[in-house]
C-alpha cells in the first residue's frame, strides 16, 4: 500500500470520539453509573475497529489498544455527553450530525486499513461497512436491545456503503490523495444521511408483519 493512501490519524480519532458520545448518551438515558457510561462509550467508540483489526485483518494489536489517543477521545466523549445530558432533546439534531460524520469517518478508515493490508477492494469496502456499523451493533447487544442494524430504518448501512465505495473508487481508480478522497466520501455519506432523515427515506422489511386484528 503506497504512503499516499494513508489517512491522518485525526479522522479515526474523530470517528471514535463521535461514536463514544452516542454510546455515553445511551448509557445516561438508561441511568447507568460512571462505569457503565464509560464502558458503553468505549465499546461504541472502538468496537468497529476492534472487529476490523481482531477478526478481518489481524496484523498485530488493534489500533485502539496500541495508541493512547483512542482512550483519551473516549474519555472526552464521556465528558461531553455528561455535560450536555440535560439538553439531549434540544441537541438531538447536533448528535444526529455527529453520528452521520462518525459513520463516514469510520467507513473510510476501515477501507484504508484493509487496503494497506493488501486485501481486495470489494473486501475492503465490506470491512469499511463493518467498521462503521460494528460499534453500534456491539452497543445494542450489551444493552439487550434488538440491534438497529437489523431493523428497517433510515438507510444507515447504505450510507456507510456509499462512503466506503466512494473512497475506494477515488483512491484506487482516480488516484485522488487519501485525505481529499476521505473528505469527499465522508461528506457524501453525511449528505445522504441528512437527506434520509429529512425526507424519511427508509428501508422496508422483507416480510411485513400481519395486520393486527381490530
Amino acid at each position: 500500500m503506497h504512503s499516499e493512501f494513508t489517512l491522518p490519524l485525526y479522522i479515526d480519532l474523530s470517528a471514535t470520539c463521535l461514536y463514544a458520545i452516542t454510546g455515553a448518551l445511551l448509557a445516561i438515558r438508561r441511568h447507568y453509573d460512571i462505569v457503565g457510561v464509560f464502558v458503553l462509550a468505549l465499546v461504541t467508540g472502538v468496537g468497529g475497529g476492534l472487529i476490523r483489526d481482531g477478526i478481518f485483518i489481524q496484523n498485530g494489536p488493534p489500533m485502539a489498544m496500541s495508541h493512547a489517543g483512542y482512550l483519551l477521545v473516549v474519555i472526552i466523549g464521556c465528558i461531553v455527553a455528561t455535560l450536555f445530558r440535560n439538553q439531549i432533546s434540544r441537541l438531538r439534531a447536533i448528535f444526529l450530525i455527529a453520528d452521520g460524520l462518525g459513520l463516514g469517518c469510520y467507513a473510510v478508515v476501515g477501507v484504508e486499513h484493509a487496503l494497506r493490508a493488501e486485501l481486495p477492494s470489494l473486501t475492503a469496502v465490506m470491512i469499511g461497512v463493518v467498521t462503521a456499523c460494528g460499534g453500534g451493533l456491539l452497543r445494542d447487544v450489551l444493552v439487550r436491545d434488538e440491534p438497529l442494524l437489523f431493523k428497517p430504518g433510515q438507510l444507515y448501512v447504505l450510507a456507510a456503503l456509499i462512503a466506503a465505495s466512494l473512497f475506494s473508487v477515488l483512491i484506487l481508480y482516480f488516484k485522488v490523495p487519501a485525505t481529499e478522497a476521505a473528505l469527499l466520501a465522508i461528506g457524501s455519506c453525511f449528505i445522504f444521511r441528512v437527506l434520509a432523515i429529512a425526507f424519511n427515506w427508509k428501508t422496508v422489511s422483507v416480510s411485513p408483519p400481519p395486520p393486527r386484528d381490530e
